[in-house]
């Protein structure tokens, strides 16, 4: 059992190893760099934030800068986490089909006795080692930093804001997935897949206090507040639960096109 979960996901360590340190990196040379900017802002800090463009604080949720809990919503989680890392599992999922079909392997793959179903469903759950990586190490990292520069932040707020975004990156993954069973090419699904999270990441911002507010609601990034998390210590779990029936609509979608698929 779970055979193609296994080899799938052994060939990611490597790659989830790099994108975890990366990303941790990042959090580092965020975290450490906080305390100048705010002792060199003082009082200013606020005019700072008024002078960011409207648009540009709705999109990555600026509300505070005062404190290192809004500037790390707004500055690691909404970019980094959420927009950035929000890309990778998107154009992961979009290789997981797509790069195998275009390879012709997938031909090889079917003839044995394996579903359809079963190859994108434990294509997926390979992704689960990136996703347990960076969701562990990550946190762990926050917190220490934010400790040994003097501005700590709560490592239970930090854990549930990452705990909740795993959802989210489920669902971007299987936004991925979809593009990858519709294309046989992976460079063009993982186009696809890494161009629609963006466009749905900025378009919330853009409909959010509008008249179109509610066409917002197709958009995951809606569901994940990390200001909410951080700042106010608030976790909805109903949102969480919102974007865990969308990975498995996306889920089951991806696995409905692709037993219909033809593989030349």
């Amino acid at each position: 059992m779970l055979e193609i979960a296994r080899y799938e996901g052994g060939h990611r360590i490597r790659g989830a190893a790099a994108a975890t340190a990366a990303l941790a990196g990042f959090a580092l040379l965020y975290i450490f760099v906080y305390p100048t900017f705010a002792e060199s802002l003082g009082a200013d800090i606020d005019q700072l934030l008024e002078a960011y463009p409207e648009a540009l604080s709705k999109a990555f949720g600026v509300q505070s800068l005062a404190t290192m809990e809004g500037y790390l919503a707004s500055e690691l989680y909404t970019f980094g986490w959420l927009l950035v890392v929000g890309i990778y599992f998107a154009y992961a999922g979009a290789s997981l089909i797509a790069a195998d079909v275009e390879r012709e392997r997938m031909d090889m793959l079917l003839s044995l006795p394996v579903s359809r179903a079963r190859v994108v469903l434990e294509s997926f759950a390979s992704l689960a080692v990136p996703l347990v990586a960076l969701s562990t190490v990550v946190p762990v990292v926050v917190v220490v930093a934010t400790e040994v520069v003097g501005y700590p932040v709560s490592a239970v707020d930090v854990a549930a804001v990452h705990l909740l975004s795993v959802p989210y990156l489920t669902t971007c993954a299987a936004l991925g997935l979809v593009a990858s069973v519709v294309f046989d090419r992976a460079g063009v699904a993982q186009r696809v897949a890494a161009g629609a999270l963006v466009g749905l990441f900025f378009a919330e911002s853009l409909v959010t206090d509008t008249d179109f507010e509610a066409v917002g609601a197709v958009s995951p990034t809606r569901y994940v507040d990390p200001n909410a998390v951080l700042r106010e210590s608030e976790y909805v779990f109903g949102d969480a639960a919102v974007l865990v029936a969308a990975t498995l609509a996306l889920l089951a979608l991806a696995v409905v096109i692709f037993r219909r698929k033809d593989i030349e």
